[in-house]
């Protein structure tokens, strides 16, 4: 039907919305899988979102519950140190600042007592400094009982998402949480990919239905001259009463559009077409089969065709017709043909003979090439026997010329 240009058109299409719907059937494939798993992701979620941790929150509570449970411990040391330092009979500070004093009075009388008593200066400043933040540290200890329950209590819902969710750390249960907001996240791109998918896939499927349209009717112009055409050549090769006829029906989209073609054969004209693989016998179906090549041969390409023994069931003017059109064929491209019809037989260009020979107690199957006074014996061979006569050796000759 010369629709090269069609069917490229239409396969083009074709493998783009066979594409698509794989993407499809994959994208299905994993929202199934989602909504099996949503449920769970979601409850997951939602209970890492409701504890709402966040940054080191488990580690600090543990520094802070160390603190507290040892808050009267810590606040007896703290208050018994800064009143070693500042308030005691002799405080530290006190006693500091007087041997500074002391030394202050002669250290015009030794070049080092200056530098000494630098030193001991800043070593009151700094012990002075250090007991007024003991004691404002002292001031911000408190024992606590309620907090101390409460960060138990969160420390415990911690320490229960740990183990379930098999981390050791917060950062890390806030890890699991992003992952499991991208689970759900994904679910919910993967219904609007679908979506989409599932309108673009439609508007490809309506191009290809449109291009197997296009494909259908340039074949349908062409089955009534193929038809015609075959029962010609049928004619031919000696089956005037046969007809062929073929069906375009429906079928779903594939790779060569939506058609499929039935050929229905009526070989003696009874006037029943019937599907042709139930009623056309051996012969038949050869000699049908080289009218429809010889017709594809015009449209197509075929480098090499091989015949095996299509003169099965014929003879006479019949098989000289075979014998013809093969030729026509034979004329621009490459036909091996076997046969034992001479009509046939005589319109090759060359032969060549296939015989066996008993080689060392085994039988080897061999082929040669024919030279012209071979293939003329050859020939009246099938024309008269084994032996051929003067006359079946002249037909030969007459053949091949």
């Amino acid at each position: 039907a010369s629709n090269g240009e069609l069917l490229d058109t239409y396969q083009a299409l074709f493998s783009l919305l066979m594409s698509m719907q794989l993407t499809l059937r994959e994208l299905i494939g994993q929202r199934e899988q989602f909504r099996k798993e949503l449920d769970y992701h979601q409850f997951l979620y939602n209970e890492l979102e409701e504890a709402g941790f966040c940054g080191n929150e488990l580690e600090d509570m543990e520094a802070e519950l160390k603190l507290l449970e040892n808050a009267e411990s810590i606040k007896s040391v703290l208050t018994s140190a800064s009143y070693q330092l500042q308030e005691s009979e002799e405080p530290m500070v006190q006693k500091l600042k007087a041997i500074c004093n002391q030394l202050q009075a002669y250290s015009s009388y030794h070049a080092e007592l200056p530098s000494l008593v630098q030193r001991l200066q800043s070593a009151q400043i700094e012990l002075q400094d250090i007991a007024s933040e003991l004691e404002s540290m002292n001031d911000h200890i408190n024992h606590d009982p309620k907090r101390i329950e409460r960060i138990n209590e969160r420390i415990s819902v911690g320490y229960r998402l740990l183990k379930k969710h098999g981390v050791k750390t917060t950062a890390e249960l806030l890890q699991v949480q992003q992952q499991l907001s991208n689970k759900l996240q994904a679910s919910l791109d993967t219904d609007n990919n679908i979506a989409d998918l599932e309108k673009q896939t439609a508007a490809a499927r309506e191009k290809v239905t449109e291009a197997a349209g296009r494909l259908h009717a340039a074949r349908e112009k062409q089955v009534k001259p193929l038809e015609k055409k075959v029962n010609e050549l049928l004619a031919r090769v000696g089956m005037p009463n046969a007809r062929l006829k073929i069906l375009l029906n429906p079928s779903q989209l594939y790779l060569y559009g939506n058609d499929t073609a039935e050929f229905l054969f009526d070989a003696n004209n009874t006037g029943q077409l019937l599907p042709l693989r139930k009623v056309a016998s051996g012969g038949e179906l050869s000699r049908l089969m080289l009218c429809i090549k010889s017709l594809v041969a015009e449209k197509i390409d075929l480098p090499t065709m091989i015949f095996d023994e299509i003169d099965t069931g014929i003879s006479g003017e019949a098989a000289r017709q075979v014998g013809l059109i093969m030729s026509e064929l034979a004329a621009m491209r490459q036909l091996i043909c076997i046969t034992h019809q001479p009509q046939i037989a005589g319109k090759a260009n060359v032969h060549f003979y296939v015989y066996k020979e008993i080689v060392r107690d085994a039988v080897k199957t061999n082929i040669r090439q024919l030279n012209r006074e071979e293939r003329i014996t050859a020939i009246a061979k099938m024309l008269s026997g084994e032996k051929p006569t003067a006359a079946a050796l002249e037909n030969a000759r007459e053949m091949l010329n």
